[in-house]
């Protein structure tokens, strides 16, 4: 049985990112084995449900007041245009889905309609994850009763980079919202975004700080950024190409999160419209188990239905076969 750990070493993280290739997947993939189907992939669909207007300064969203992307912003949609949404992913043999708000945190008044949001997709039988920004212990209550299995809120990269790519909100307050998730006994969803510039050094921290956390996120996703002229990242990549991670260390990245989180799944996110169907492969070896499905990832182009299709015939994969999703256990307050 894999031993789980939460107290691994930066030296460590950096000792698995430095093996040789080869290496480091086989042991990736022989933990993956130990701990998950080797041949399946969960399915899911993610669905911008308020675009747009968001007050945070993140360097790699188009939907920050802060950029000129051309997005525009727009109102929290009708429950029933997002229960329809669901409806479709569901035909279209999705699993999961995933429902993203662009809010620095929901207001108050905003929580009815996402609770009935909730309970409506949950009861089509789909898992469902959330991200709506910062969340307070109250807000968090009220999306566990709803029924809410996953809520995301990515740290995004290492505490050092962080602060390098946003400025309206903290690693700090990341981790606040995390805390407050699981100790509402929702499944944490926290995962990341490569090739913004960093070095395998912030890599490497960002990996740390999720697999240092008390309990590992069940739901790790890692994004590939795709650079948006507008954005202060892609504006800025746009004129230095050679700061585009490459699909090897994009690998990499995926294993080591495999081996120091061996029970997460590893979501392989945004980016792999712009991937081979080689490093693709590449990434399921190394113990990545779950992809977005679909054209559009909130407001960036996706590989598509018929495109992971092919590419799933291709190499033997299917849908993971669906069971009726785990709950996270809910963390006791401490004694007064």
């Amino acid at each position: 049985m894999t031993e789980i750990r939460t107290d691994w070493s930066r030296t460590e993280i950096a000792s698995l990112f430095d093996l040789p290739f080869t290496e480091l997947l086989f042991q990736a993939a022989s933990i993956h084995r130990q701990n998950h189907p080797a041949d399946q992939v969960q399915l899911c669909t993610l669905l911008s449900i308020k675009t747009g207007g968001c007050p945070e300064d993140c360097g790699y969203c188009s939907q920050s007041v802060k950029a000129d992307s051309g997005v525009e912003a727009t109102k929290l949609m009708d429950v029933q245009a997002v229960l329809q949404s669901a409806a479709q992913a569901k035909d279209h043999g999705s699993q999961r889905f995933c429902m993203g708000a662009a809010w620095r945190n929901p207001k108050d008044r905003d929580m009815p309609a996402i609770v009935e949001i909730v309970k409506g997709v949950r009861a089509m039988g789909l898992e469902t994850c959330m991200t709506l920004g910062m969340l307070t212990p109250k807000q968090a209550g009220m999306l566990a009763d709803a029924g809410l299995d996953y809520y995301n809120h990515n740290i995004d990269s290492s505490p050092e980079y962080y602060e390098r790519v946003i400025t309206t909100r903290t690693m700090g307050e990341r981790l606040e919202t995390l805390d407050h998730v699981r100790k509402s006994g929702i499944n944490v969803c926290s995962g990341g975004i490569v090739g913004m510039g960093e070095t395998r050094e912030d890599r490497v921290g960002f990996i740390h700080t999720l697999a240092t956390l008390p309990q590992h996120p069940e739901s790790v996703p890692v994004n590939a950024l795709v650079p948006v002229k507008g954005t202060v990242l892609g504006d800025m990549l746009a004129d230095t190409p050679l700061a585009k991670i490459d699909d090897i260390e994009f690998v990499r990245t995926v294993a080591v999160a495999r081996i120091t989180m061996p029970l997460s799944m590893v979501r392989l996110s945004a980016g792999r419209e712009s991937m081979s169907d080689a490093a693709q492969a590449l990434c399921f070896m190394a113990g990545a188990n779950s992809i977005f499905t679909g054209d559009k990832l909130l407001t960036a182009p996706n590989a598509g239905d018929d495109s992971d299709a092919a590419l799933f015939a291709r190499l033997g994969l299917t849908a993971l076969q669906g069971e009726e999703p785990l709950r996270a256990c809910k963390v006791a307050e401490p004694a007064e």
